[in-house]
């Protein structure tokens, strides 16, 4: 069992108006290489919160965060970024796109960032994948919030992440669109051996992980591993 992600203790405040506010406390789990999760729980329960500190985009205030063997409470923001260039993707609801760039160029961006060689080759073979080929030339605003969000999921896999983590992945979408997601999603998490920790609302959508977090009030209140579910 190789543990690629390890949360110790972990807790989040802010400073707003000269007074303190606790947002995460004394968070403890640990994520298993090439498994699913879901973390779960009430609007206001510090699921985005967590779910940043876990990818490296934000700081935790105590406790310790180990992401592949890295530890991430002593980075700078531009040793956080390399971090999560190469080990690292991330879905956003609200897709994150450029939108002054085509599909094809917004997989190609962090590609270019890396310096890899073929970067439009491999974007193309990217944007096929999530079954896209035909649509790089696009702009975003051209795109429907599915096709954005198939977009946005070829991007994040364009590094080949060990480790995919989706905010609310299918909620600004309808019924029939939130399935191809999730298809895609975990289709991607097989072929790749890609570890997937979702942020979300829809307790179908975690049903599908093989286990799941709930919290509550900025504290994990459960974790069940799921032995039956519809993978």
């Amino acid at each position: 069992m190789t543990i690629i992600l390890s949360i110790k203790n972990v807790g989040k405040t802010y400073q707003s108006g000269g007074k303190s506010l606790t947002v995460l406390q004394h968070i403890n789990f640990e994520v298993e290489a090439g498994s699913t999760l879901s973390i779960v729980g009430p609007s206001g329960s510090g699921k985005t919160t967590l779910l940043g500190l876990c990818a490296g985009l934000d700081r935790a205030s105590t406790g310790s965060i180990v992401l592949n063997g890295i530890p991430l409470d002593d980075l700078n923001e531009d040793e956080r970024a390399r971090v999560r260039n190469q080990h690292v993707g991330f879905v956003f609801q609200n897709f994150q796109l450029l939108p002054t760039l085509t599909a094809l160029e917004n997989v190609m961006v962090p590609l270019e960032l890396r310096g890899q060689r073929n970067s439009r080759t491999t974007a193309l073979e990217l944007l096929d994948r999530v079954g896209l080929a035909n649509r790089g030339h696009h702009y975003p605003l051209q795109l429907s919030g599915g096709e954005q969000q198939r977009i946005s999921i070829a991007r994040a896999f364009s590094n080949s992440p060990k480790i995919l983590f989706a905010d609310e992945p299918t909620g600004n979408l309808d019924a029939d669109t939130s399935e191809t997601i999730e298809h895609l999603l975990f289709n991607l998490n097989k072929e790749m051996g890609t570890t997937l920790i979702l942020v979300t609302h829809d307790l179908d959508l975690a049903s599908r992980t093989r286990r799941v977090i709930r919290m509550k009030g900025g504290a994990v209140v459960s974790d069940t591993v799921v032995q039956d579910n519809a993978l």
